[in-house]
């Protein structure tokens, strides 16, 4: 077993019992070129560990910033380290160590109690917007809408979604999570139950009870984004983000497995009303049981809410919140190259995730002839994948960072694998010619897309932690533009050509020049945004 610790400066132990561990244990650094000043250690032995017997200590330490140490061997209860008397190096100003939580305590805690309500509502957020994905092909059929003209009434929901991210951001800047979160959710949720009115009154109605729905869901990741920066350290963020975004990938999931199910017992509007009730269930817990931040939460025990203080660092920005209520600077955010980098590469990923999201029933359907139950099934499985990546994808992008490796760089090595893998995959999507091929090779696209969660998404906070909700609701805003041009263009395009082919491989290259575009630009460094140069 190996109990971990955070140094974040060097320390200099003038007296040697500063540092004593009774036995022969090991201290391991996971960045492994960082332990320095240890003479009588071999240079090989210098940078992998330093061996404590009985009775020897060690009177210097050096360490970079943020070096994970593991101490092996060692019970969590017998753990003491002492460094009362340490003196800070000239060159350093702060010291810390801090007992990094083992599985058990993270997962029991009430940071992953609040990302898993988080995860919920992002579940119902796709599942109460993926629904229309299914009932399009039987309204289609009933009332003798052609390709482009489905594609019109399924982007309806973005033109909704168009306008409310960047009001919806500031909010959330200004007010925090919880309460916007909550008002997002009530609201799509009374659209969503609504929608049977809707579509039986007339074809307007219909349109704008899902451009309600795209408006209030249009909320949904700032309020994500912003709610992760209160509650959780840097080194815990990418798990959380993963664990948010597995909800909301298992939201298509639940929307594309159950809809048809729903449908053939209450008929084509069923699982409007049933996802609908289910947003108001969600409602009545959140507002119990979660607050905006953690010294907010009256169950939150004492140590915990210590190790989210002290892991945080309130000088960068992270949790404060922008209360002035003024105008956003939107002109100095664009002015910054690390901010198009967030956007286009949140562009890109609204364009294949809406065109996947909305086009792969259809496209199950009318190229491989399968019935909708089993079109709804194949599109299904590759966002199962997707949640599944995608906790494996925040473990390795925190474990990276753990060990040493920049943040700037694990940003683009997530970003790589979340654009380039699906570029690669819809390419090998073209050539398939049985619809289980076509869904291992849509699995794998949409499995490795959601790398990309942990590069554009979560830097977010990193670059501007200040504006992070308003800087959220522009890349928002610019990803459901490209959006309602993929959804749209997608059935002209279809209708023009007669396959879609043509456009899969389109989207495989706009991933590939994207995935560029990031790796040139975008950085895991807070910006100053106080200048425009």
């Amino acid at each position: 077993m190996c109990c971990s610790l955070s140094i974040q400066s060097s320390i200099d132990f003038h007296n040697r019992s500063s540092l004593k561990i009774h036995g022969d244990r090991a201290i391991l650094t996971s960045n492994l070129p960082s332990l320095r000043r240890i003479p009588s250690l071999p240079e090989r032995d210098r940078r992998r560990k330093l061996l404590l017997c009985s009775g020897r200590s060690v009177g210097s330490l050096r360490f970079t910033r943020n070096t994970a140490v593991h101490l092996c061997g060692i019970p969590r209860h017998r753990l003491r380290v002492s460094c009362s008397d340490a003196r800070r190096s000239p060159d350093e100003t702060a010291a810390e160590m801090t007992a990094q939580p083992n599985f058990s305590e993270f997962i029991t805690s009430e940071r992953v109690k609040v990302v898993a309500m988080l995860a919920l509502a992002l579940a119902l957020c796709n599942a109460d917007r993926v629904v229309m994905s299914v009932a399009i092909v039987p309204l289609s059929l009933s009332r003798g809408w052609s390709k482009s003209f489905s594609g019109i009434v399924q982007s309806s929901f973005l033109w909704g979604y168009l306008i409310s991210p960047i009001a919806g951001g500031t909010l959330v800047d200004r007010y925090g999570g919880k309460v916007v979160m909550a008002w997002g959710v009530a609201l799509w949720s009374l659209a969503t139950f609504l929608t049977p009115w809707a579509a039986d009154s007339s074809l307007w109605a219909l349109l704008a009870a899902r451009a309600m729905v795209g408006v209030a869901e249009g909320v949904a990741l700032p309020c994500m984004n912003n709610m992760v920066a209160r509650w959780f350290p840097s080194t815990e963020r990418s798990r959380a983000v993963g664990i948010a975004m597995a909800g909301f990938q298992l939201g298509n999931v639940v929307g594309l497995m159950l809809s048809p199910i729903l449908m053939s017992q209450g008929g084509i509007y069923g699982p409007f009303v049933i996802f609908g009730l289910s947003g108001f269930l969600w409602l009545l817990v959140w507002l119990s049981a979660t607050s905006s931040a953690p010294d907010r939460h009256p169950q939150i025990t004492k140590s915990e809410l210590e190790y989210i203080k002290q892991k945080q660092q309130p000088s960068t920005g992270e949790n404060k919140r922008n209360t002035t209520g003024g105008i956003p600077p939107f002109g100095r955010l664009l002015s910054k190259m690390p901010t198009w980098a967030v956007i286009v590469a949140n562009s890109m990923h609204s364009w294949g995730f809406f065109v996947i999201l909305s086009w792969m029933p259809i496209y199950f359907n009318s190229v491989y002839h399968v019935n909708l139950k089993q079109a709804a099934w194949f599109s299904a499985v590759p966002w199962s994948m997707m949640a599944f990546t995608g906790y494996i994808a925040g473990f390795w992008s925190d474990l990276l960072i753990r060990r040493g490796t920049s943040i700037t760089l694990t940003r683009k090595i997530m970003q790589s694998i979340g654009f380039i893998g699906p570029g690669i995959s819809l390419i090998g999507l073209t050539t398939a010619k049985q619809p289980l091929v076509a869904s291992a090779w849509l699995s794998l696209a949409v499995g490795l897309k959601s790398f990309s969660h942990l590069g554009f998404l979560i830097n977010l906070q990193e670059i501007a932690p200040e504006y992070s909700g308003v800087l959220h609701g522009m890349c928002l805003t610019a990803g459901t533009l490209a959006a309602i041009v993929g959804t749209v263009g997608t059935g002209f395009f279809v209708e023009l050509l007669g396959s879609f082919q043509g456009f899969i491989l389109l989207t495989a290259i706009l991933y590939l020049l994207s995935a560029l575009f990031y790796n040139i630009y975008a950085t895991g460094e807070r910006v100053d945004f106080d200048t425009t140069a």
